[in-house]
């Protein structure tokens, strides 16, 4: 019973500190701006991925007005 009541103190505890136990990034200031700028480089071209993959990039063949050569 006492080991449970130190289990759910200390689970509410490391529950409550702010950030992960285990750091995401390191610990050297030049290095981590380094990884934050990849990864914020990672996360701004995912849109055009999406793009890509859904064909979104794509001309509309079904739209009223003419893409290719004509007059719109």
């Amino acid at each position: 019973m006492r080991r449970l009541f130190y289990a759910i103190v200390l689970t509410a505890i490391l529950s409550t500190s702010i950030g992960c136990i285990i750091p995401a990034f390191s610990g050297d200031r030049a290095r981590r701006t380094q990884q934050l700028i990849f990864v914020s480089e990672n996360q701004r071209q995912i849109l055009n991925f999406w793009e890509r993959f859904w064909h979104l990039d794509q001309p509309d063949h079904m739209a009223p007005q003419r893409v290719h050569g004509g007059v719109i």
